[in-house]
């Protein structure tokens, strides 16, 4: 019985090899050729176009192999037996007609059965029993930066694809911002956007593509790129035992970027540079770069290459803010432990932003922790902060509030002046993102913004201001190729000033300015050559330019309110990114923006000829609600060019046009809680603005030391100045104390960073003139006999000097410095009589300036042990501000006492201010 057992099973294999046999077998592909020094990448493709075969190998080692072979009709085997004679690569066949090049090294390229226990995860091939996955999706072999990802079906029959994805941090999921995504051969490259969004578009076939970023470990994928399809990568932190400032993405990003003009700046770094009171503060740091200034101490007010404080384009999560400090600009309005990256636009501004003339400041906040629950937050002399973030759905969408508080009351008791002593000052800002992927082709983003203060001076005027901001954001993959981003946002300023000291005069002010906008924006990647994007906007303006109540029965103010204002501001742009050349790319632009303002207005007309004023109005014009009271247009042009000398040198330049509809009405030189916001109308004109540019681009010793000089020229028209003794609160007739004024401003600035090593930091110098010109039609309407006059923000030199130490990794140093000629100003010359009443002689405007401006300040982090098994990381910042205690003059006032006028000075920060910060994160 067991011969019978073993005789009808040898049987049946002989029958089975009978039938194969006797099958038609498919005729094995042959290769005809004739390679002489032909690259190995290149050999391998018409193989494989030849064969259908799939080869895998390391681009790196294989960069310096060519092959020289002549071949008719051999097989693929026999082929490669040729070309790799006396190189020592190897060439391995598995059953799946895959071949595996390797060098010194063979191997096998099948493996036992069940070698993996569980084949989840192995390669799928087409005639695997398994469902294929999607043709879109990567299908992945070994660990993630040395496994093989096959992306596309590759059957498309193009010669290039595209993948799309996002990048993001392993621990948190957060995305990565500003990471750079390239292969180096052939040269193509992108970089991720405010979503982590890339698009990449490369020839089909094999390629090794590199991500960097910052704060990130460099981290590479293997990809065999058959057709288009998602590459989604993780990313770890990059944890250096010295911790290095990266102050940007990419180290040659300086060079190789094509804007110009643009400061990038990341949490670490805002968190080096010493403060006032201890506290991170991003518009403090910004200040430290060249090209931007402020009038002086106290003020976090930012003037940019020779522009006012009205003429940035603040945006937080797209909203606009109109007051970004606290206490008088003591602070300003941003926690900075919810801050991934800030932007900083001075030149070659981008299409999508309109609006304002000399910047954008883009402040973007982190998504929270999409794997688990977290927090932070710090404890001040002055204030606290405390931030919690964490998952909604774990990897799928995350939430993270932030709070900030003051308790500044305690310090002004110990005040010498009793007034003083009875004065109290607070705030608050609170901060809440939320995201959500509702599948891979949408997600949403959520944003609220509420800041508060309130403070009253020497126990008489009590001041009030409020931001409050909402976002919602939609984001919608239509492609690989093309995605829009639909935004919704509101913005609302608001102040109340209050005087209760005396019951006759008690009265309230009240002033609120809101703005609602709807914006899309597109971005398509046509090409690995062409970035474009393009988009729509319009936001409707709300104004409450004032109004005044008497306060308490006793009050003989009358009340006074002033009508409303309402305008609509519409946009269309388009901008395209072309590089011609490996080193010469040109980026065009076009934005037209269409501005109505709208009644109901009563629209006051005045004689032609004459100045204006309440005695030369000749009419009065009346429009109804909605009416178009009065229309501007034009286009804004964004022209900008690279052009790469070397791989560590370029040259760039650039020109933009831009136009504002919106003026802020002030007679201070600083940002003021009591400042206002006027629109255009038919007797006040939008401001017009014409930038160019010029930089030189140069890196040192491995892209460590960063080098730039940029010059530029900029002429604006039409932006507003005022008549002397200009009223601008209350005031129905404002135009007549407004004049048209044109201005021109130029200037050189210089800086040079080293980004990585123990000692890091950066130093900058600018040269810059601010100068205006009032010139009207009557002697009223000129200033200055209508010659050009310094403004009040020209301060030609300005010198910054931003270091750190790293001792160990749980000791570091910084210092700041900091130098800047004195702000212009005007000051009485002589005293004179007229009919026996004093009257004072003043200068030509802003003909003297107040004392040079000089400060140190220094700061010592003292880190935690880095135990990772803690329940909370913390870390010690003591500093002190104004180490030298000088006494810098923020103005210089008048009293007359005795009969005779005498200067003083005014100091805000006179002495050394110590300061103690403790962080914690858990």
């Amino acid at each position: 019985m067991k011969h019978w057992y073993q005789l009808v099973v040898c049987l049946f294999f002989f029958l089975l090899s009978t039938s194969s046999f006797g099958q038609k077998s498919e005729p094995e592909k042959l290769v005809s050729g004739n390679f002489t020094q032909t690259p190995f990448e290149q050999f391998v493709g018409q193989l494989e176009a030849q064969t259908g075969t799939r080869f895998y190998f390391d681009p790196t080692a294989v960069d310096s192999l060519f092959i020289t072979v002549q071949v008719k009709n051999q097989p693929v085997q026999a082929v490669l037996e040729q070309a790799l004679q006396n190189t020592g690569f190897r060439a391995a066949f598995d059953d799946e007609n895959r071949i595996f090049i390797t060098r010194g090294t063979v191997i096998s390229a099948t493996l036992p059965s069940r070698f993996f226990g569980d084949t989840t995860g192995l390669p799928l091939t087409d005639d695997a029993q398994e469902p294929e996955p999607a043709a879109d999706q990567a299908r992945a072999v070994g660990n993630a930066e040395n496994m093989v990802l096959e992306i596309g079906s590759g059957n498309s029959g193009k010669s290039q694809a595209t993948i799309a994805g996002h990048i993001r941090e392993a621990k948190s999921g957060e995305p990565v911002i500003g990471a750079t995504v390239y292969i180096e051969s052939p040269s193509i490259g992108t970089s991720t956007d405010q979503f982590g969004y890339y698009s990449l578009t490369l020839p089909v076939g094999r390629h090794n593509i590199k991500i960097r970023g910052i704060g990130i470990r460099n981290t590479r994928r293997q990809v065999l790129l058959r057709g288009n399809g998602k590459l989604e990568v993780e990313v770890d932190e990059d944890i250096t035992t010295l911790k290095e400032v990266v102050i940007e993405a990419e180290k040659d990003k300086n060079v190789s970027g094509m804007q110009m003009g643009l400061e990038k700046l990341d949490i670490k770094t805002i968190r080096q540079v010493p403060t006032a009171f201890g506290e991170a503060d991003i518009l403090r740091v910004i200040l430290t770069l060249p090209g931007v200034k402020s009038v002086g101490e106290g003020s976090t007010g930012l003037n940019v290459r020779g522009g006012s404080t009205d003429q940035n384009l603040i945006l937080f999560n797209g909203t606009t803010i109109y007051n970004p400090s606290h206490l008088f600009g003591f602070f300003s309005a941003f926690n900075p432990d919810i801050l991934q990256t800030v932007e900083l636009y001075k030149s070659a501004i981008p299409a999508k932003y309109g609006g304002r003339l000399s910047s954008v400041l883009e402040i973007k906040t982190r998504e929270g922790n999409k794997k688990k629950f977290s927090g932070s937050g710090g404890i001040g002399p002055l204030t606290s902060r405390v931030t919690f973030e964490g998952p909604i759905v774990k990897d799928k969408g995350a939430f993270i509030v932030s709070g900030r508080s003051s308790y500044s009351n305690w310090i002004l008791k110990l005040l010498d002046d009793p007034k003083l002593r009875q004065s109290s000052a607070s705030f608050y800002d609170v901060s809440a993102h939320l995201n959500y992927q509702l599948d891979d082709r949408n997600s949403v983003y959520a944003t609220g913004y509420l800041s508060a203060d309130k403070f009253r001076l020497a126990g008489d005027t009590s001041y009030q201001y409020t931001n409050r901001n909402a976002s919602l954001k939609w984001q919608h993959n239509f492609s690989n190729k093309i995605y829009g981003v639909f935004t919704g946002a509101h913005s609302q300023y608001s102040y109340n000033i209050a005087s209760d000291e005396n019951p006759v005069n008690a009265a309230r002010l009240r002033y609120g300015i809101k703005q609602t906008n709807l914006q899309a924006d597109f971005s398509y990647f046509p090409s690995a050559k062409h970035t474009v994007e393009f988009g729509a906007g319009t936001l409707l303006y709300n104004i409450s330019p004032g109004s005044q109540t008497p306060v308490g029965a006793a009050s003989l103010i009358k009340a006074d309110i002033l009508a409303q204002e309402q305008a609509l501001e519409s946009a269309l742009y388009a901008s395209d990114r072309i590089d011609l050349t490996p080193r010469f790319s040109v980026a065009l632009g076009l934005r037209y923006s269409i501005f109505n303002a709208l009644g109901p207005r009563d629209v006051y007309r005045y004689a032609p000829g004459e100045s204006r004023s309440e005695a030369s109005i000749i009419d009065t014009v009346r429009y109804g609600a909605r009416k178009v009271l009065a229309t501007y247009h034009g286009p804004e042009y964004r022209v900008s060019a690279r052009y790469s000398l070397t791989d560590n040198t370029s040259v760039k330049v650039s020109y933009n046009r831009t136009r504002q509809y919106i003026h802020q009405l002030t007679n201070t030189a600083s940002v003021s809680p009591a400042d206002t916001w006027k629109l255009s109308d038919g007797n006040i004109r939008p401001q017009v603005g014409d930038q160019f540019a010029v930089g030189y681009y140069h890196n040192f010793k491995s892209n460590t030391i960063e080098t730039s000089v940029e010059t530029y020229y900029k002429s604006i028209r039409d932006f507003v100045d005022f008549k002397s003794g200009a009223t601008l609160i209350l005031n129905h007739h404002i135009e007549t104390d407004i004049v048209n004024a044109v201005g021109k401003a130029y200037g050189v600035e210089v800086m040079v960073k080293k980004t990585t090593g123990k000692i890091n930091g950066w130093v900058s110098y600018t040269y810059s003139r601010s100068l205006v010109q009032v010139n009207g039609g009557t002697p009223a309407e000129r200033i200055n006999g209508g010659k050009y006059y310094p403004s009040n923000f020209d301060k030609p030199h300005d010198f910054t000097l931003i270091g750190n130490y790293r001792v160990n990794r749980r000791l570091s140093a910084s210092m700041n410095l900091t130098y800047s000629t004195g702000r212009p100003i005007t000051l009485p010359l002589a005293k004179y009589y007229i009919g026996d009443v004093p009257r004072l002689y003043y200068s030509d405007r802003n003909a003297y300036r107040v004392p040079d401006f000089y400060r140190a300040d220094v700061a010592l982090n003292i880190e935690g042990n880095h135990k990772v098994k803690k329940t909370a990381h913390g870390s010690w910042t003591v500093g002190v501000y104004n180490v030298t205690g000088r006494k810098n003059a923020y103005s210089v006032y008048f009293k007359s006492q005795n009969g005779q006028i005498k200067g003083y000075k005014l100091s805000i920060f006179g002495q050394p201010i110590p300061t103690v910060t403790y962080n914690f994160k858990f």
